[in-house]
């Protein structure tokens, strides 16, 4: 049979063999015996008030002579143990808690650590085209950036190609694309049938931000707005595809969500 592994708190049983050695050695100036022990805490078995003795002892609160009959040494009064129990219970606590702050202070350095920084490049229209100096899709500013967690981004983007641009029109609010969003691109020079795409239109000097479609000839850019025309472009080679949608940062009330 196994064993069973001691109690770290103390128990009623250990509680008045205590009480017994304290009392008895005020009141005689000398350590009981076994069996006056289990006469006092009314325990009839011998080798049960061993049993608890050595429990007491692996605890450090008894010391034993295994060659004296009497050879039992209460190192601290009772109400010092129990007064250190509670004690140990918040010293428990207090280092759970500990604990739990470096795992979340680790938690929050690692996702820290996996923030991706990706540039800014301007502005793109998602309403009707808007004229734009060519030099804007591709201007960089190295103190514009957009800080994304690495975790929130689809597990194929690794984001070292990553480009951001800031949404300018309501073309695309059926698709949850409002005016002042930012949508994170991977740069693309093609696309297939349905997919959100930044496209720069070399005959208006215009960019935009549009579902794409491939049609017989000619290309159809697709706002996602009722209200709205599509823009039917007959010469495909004027549509220049920038990117692809990956992600959009919704901006509520001035803050980004």
């Amino acid at each position: 049979m196994m064993a069973r592994k001691p109690r770290k708190t103390l128990s009623d049983r250990h509680k008045r063999i205590l009480t017994v050695l304290e009392k008895y050695q005020e009141r005689n100036g000398y350590p009981p015996s076994i069996r006056e022990i289990g006469k006092e805490a009314k325990i009839s078995s011998t080798s049960v008030v061993n049993y608890y003795l050595d429990q007491l002892e692996e605890k450090g609160h008894i010391e034993r002579d295994g060659g004296v009959s009497r050879g039992i040494r209460l190192l601290r009064p009772l109400s010092e143990i129990e007064a250190v129990a509670p004690m140990n219970a918040v010293t428990a606590a207090a280092k759970n808690t500990i604990a739990s702050l470096q795992q979340t202070a680790s938690d929050v350095g690692k996702t820290l650590n996996e923030l991706l920084q990706i540039p800014m490049l301007g502005r793109i229209a998602a309403g009707s085209p808007l004229p734009v100096p060519s030099s804007d899709f591709s201007y960089y500013d190295a103190d514009s950036m957009v800080d994304v967690a690495a975790s929130l981004l689809p597990s194929n983007e690794k984001g070292a190609e990553l480009f951001a641009l800031e949404v300018q029109g309501d073309s695309m609010i059926d698709a949850m694309v409002y005016d002042g969003d930012i949508v994170v691109m991977k740069p693309a020079h093609e696309a297939n049938n349905g997919e959100m795409v930044a496209v720069w239109l070399d005959d208006r000097d215009e960019t935009t931000l549009k579902y794409f479609y491939s049609e017989k000839g000619r290309i159809r850019l697709q706002p996602a707005n009722p209200t709205m025309k599509a823009i039917m472009i007959e010469d495909p080679t004027t549509v220049k595809i920038q990117g692809k949608v990956v992600m959009v940062i919704r901006k509520v009330k001035g803050l980004a969500a």
